[in-house]
């Protein structure tokens, strides 16, 4: 038997050698996304968080869509066509950053211009979607309600033909990107079911009044819609499906998303963690020499790397056709949970310096507590899946 091969030394960045997974076109791509983070982000955001605000957003835009990375899974229109895994890693790496910048980023790709590239016409995708790729034009998506957030088929937003155009009415809440917004996706009830409508958001009556005194997604912007009598041509409604399956179908291309992006998060706070753990002495020597804090370390570790392993695994199922509703939500539950237990874990450790703007973990895990809940609660991924394990309908 020939002498096997010998391994390469452990690192502790990539514990799995996860590395080896990826192409070099991937790494690139992961590479370019780090870079912009580090450059336009990371030295700002503790001070855009504690603001509350997220200045020149339409700027922040174009040098994303500069990079390729609005819609960059899609094809055509400027997108960049890349591939699942691909977006994966830009999601990991914007969320490393902040969330609100990798919700900015999947809002506009994920929901508005998937929706827009999936069930639009040809003539709405010319008009949208290659602005929206170049970060020209910015877009929302508008599905929760103030009174329905888990329950979209409830939704009062409803559209009513009137000759040759609709007329719409409704309210939209927490929505990313509504107030900076060119275009609109819009999901109504109609006498014919639910429809979604691509609106100007420079029609009359519609307004994006910002959400303020947020204590999470504090470097975002999140809104409401506000429709009052807004008038809309024949050819605003996607013309390509009805009913829930359309918003449904959005919100699973965002999910993905955070599979990715809440391990950016995590290892953020992981990274943090380690570096404080190697240079805070207590007793007279660093803390990391201590059993407890090691063991912590270790376990985050282990979560963490298992959850981008999750997410690989998944991107490559999206990759092949082969990625399931139910499957996103494995990801979603897991890797969000996960991720917030490692950043409370990261806390501990480093103790009171823990909730200081000055290190990046109490931003990550409040910032994760939205994540948590938005494109999906806990109870609702919890539910889907124990319908797929049953076979019973729990929902109702």
């Amino acid at each position: 038997m020939a002498a096997s091969a010998k391994p390469p030394a452990f690192d502790p960045a990539d514990p799995l050698g996860l590395d080896d997974l990826l192409e070099p076109e991937d790494l690139a791509i992961r590479d370019t996304v780090r870079g912009w983070a580090a450059d336009r982000v990371l030295p700002y955001v503790a001070d855009w968080y504690e603001k509350g605000e997220l200045p020149d957003v339409r700027g922040l835009a174009r040098e994303l869509g500069g990079i390729g990375a609005l819609g960059m899974s899609l094809d055509g229109y400027g997108c960049a066509g890349a591939s699942a895994v691909q977006y994966g890693l830009a999601c990991l790496e914007l969320e490393a950053a902040d969330s609100g910048i990798r919700s900015l980023v999947s809002v506009q790709g994920s929901l508005a211009m998937y929706a827009i590239h999936r069930f639009g016409s040809e003539e709405q995708k010319q008009q949208w979607l290659p602005r929206m790729a170049a970060g020209e034009v910015i877009g929302c998506f508008g599905l929760t309600e103030p009174d329905h957030g888990s329950d979209p088929g409830s939704m009062r937003t409803y559209a009513k033909r009137d000759g040759s155009d609709w007329v719409l009415n409704g309210r939209k809440m927490w929505i990313t990107n509504g107030s900076v917004a060119g275009v609109a996706v819009v999901w109504a009830q109609t006498d014919d079911g639910i429809r979604g409508f691509a609106v100007p958001t420079d029609a009359p009556g519609f307004s994006a009044p910002e959400i303020k005194h947020k204590w999470s997604l504090r470097a975002s912007v999140t809104s409401e819609l506000v429709m009052d009598d807004v008038r809309l041509p024949a050819d605003a409604v996607l013309p390509e499906v009805t009913g829930l399956k359309g918003p449904l179908s959005c919100l699973s291309h965002a999910r993905y998303g955070i599979v990715w992006g809440s391990m950016g998060a995590a290892r953020a706070c992981f990274e943090a963690a380690v570096d404080y753990a190697r240079s805070r002495e207590q007793f007279g020597r660093p803390i990391g020499g201590f059993q407890l804090t090691q063991a912590k370390l270790a376990d985050m570790a282990v979560e963490l790397h298992k959850g981008i392993l999750l997410a690989h695994h998944l991107g490559r199922r999206m990759d092949a056709g082969r990625l399931r509703p139910e499957q996103v939500s494995f990801g979603k539950l897991n890797n969000v949970r996960e991720a917030i237990e490692i950043c409370r874990t990261a806390r501990t450790i480093l103790g009171a310096n823990g909730i200081s703007l000055e290190y990046p973990v109490m931003r990550h895990a409040t910032n994760l507590e939205s994540v948590l809940t938005y494109e999906g609660t806990v109870e609702m991924h919890q539910l889907v899946l124990g319908k797929a394990l049953t076979g019973i309908d729990a929902f109702r």
